[in-house]
């Protein structure tokens, strides 16, 4: 798979202010990551020894196939770094390639620096089959990409699978584990993790261990009530945080934006205390460029032009969320697929 250089486009930037607002404001940037002839989806950064920031982010060929469908079928993991935050950010390698077979279409990536090393967490699945999908955990000591599968995990990192405990939230699970988000919180590591269960939709659960490089044991019960999706955890203020999409839980809320969900304990956030988050990109930079655009996601059946944003990973400095990184399915370039934006995030107030 050939990659092109990326592209970096600064925007003009807008504030979220809504009721029910959350704790925290978010400022668009602009384009992060738009790569040509490729979808460029969920883009994780962390901040490597250097002071440089280093994207993982989850692409593959437009053309390859319909509908979308590229994303668990032909996906692989991409390297990127930029100077600063905003970018622009360039290619460095392939840090996980698709391997296909049992090892098939790295997904979702998400990265942290933990108890130093660096932790890189996705999902794969099994000859292009959704109701296999299962998380994989990668460690190592620096951002040369040479991954090694964590000690707790299985021998080709497979560090979570769907439950096999009729006892536990997730075992009915229609399409296997997904979507991983990871935390430190006390002396405990916490994998939070998606499932699509047959009654219920798009559900969040946990997985939680003593050690970081796991084993990783699901906790029972799930996270919240009602459908939840992208979730991305982190923590402030002895507060466990989940940045996630909105699924109709606050009216007023668009189904393109997000919600804030906060927790005390990191195993149960409950709904009196979500708030709104971010907004559709058509908040930010209006809706006539993206009109003129090309939509891959939502489907074309789907009269959705607002710029839905997805799979927010967030950058921390000085222990708060500092800049948040967002795909749309919405290209305003011909020969570009889906994009990743980012958007300064900051406590609301300071």
């Amino acid at each position: 798979m050939k990659i092109q250089h990326v592209v970096l486009l600064a925007s003009a930037c807008s504030m979220l202010s809504v009721a029910q607002s959350c704790d925290f404001e978010f400022e668009y940037v602009g384009k992060a990551v738009e790569t040509k002839g490729m979808h460029v989806w969920g883009s994780s950064p962390v901040i490597g020894p250097e002071g440089k920031v280093h994207l993982y982010v989850a692409q593959w060929p437009i053309d390859t196939q319909p509908n979308f469908n590229g994303w668990y079928k032909d996906c692989e993991i991409a390297h990127y770094v930029g100077d600063k935050p905003e970018g622009p950010f360039e290619f460095v390698r392939m840090a996980v390639p698709d391997q296909d077979g049992t090892f098939n279409s790295p997904h979702n990536p998400t990265i942290q620096y933990m108890d130093g090393k660096y932790v890189l967490c996705f999902i794969v699945n099994e000859n292009d089959k959704l109701k296999t999908q299962r998380i994989i955990m990668y460690v190592a000591d620096d951002l040369s990409d040479d991954w090694k599968p964590a000690a707790g995990a299985e021998k080709d990192g497979t560090i979570l699978r769907k439950s096999n405990n009729p006892a536990d939230w997730n075992h009915a699970a229609k399409l296997g584990v997904s979507n991983p988000s990871l935390i430190k919180y006390g002396d405990k590591y916490m994998l939070y993790i998606k499932s699509v269960l047959p009654k219920g939709g798009y559900s969040y659960g946990v997985a939680v261990s003593d050690t970081l490089e796991g084993p990783y044991k699901t906790h029972p019960k799930k996270v919240t009530g009602g459908g939840i999706e992208d979730a991305y955890a982190f923590t402030m203020n002895d507060t466990v945080y989940l940045l996630s999409r909105n699924f109709g839980h606050i009216k007023g809320g668009a189904h393109g934006g997000g919600l804030l969900w906060k927790s005390a304990d990191g195993f149960w956030f409950s709904k009196e205390d979500v708030k709104l988050s971010f907004k559709p990109l058509a908040h930010y930079i209006g809706a006539e460029d993206l009109k003129k655009g090309t939509k891959y996601r939502p489907p074309a059946k789907v009269k959705d032009w607002s710029g839905r944003l997805e799979r927010p990973q967030i950058l921390m400095t000085d222990g708060k969320p500092a800049y948040v990184y967002m795909a749309t399915g919405i290209s305003t370039r011909d020969g570009y697929g889906s994009c990743s934006h980012v958007f300064r995030m900051k406590k609301r107030g300071e």
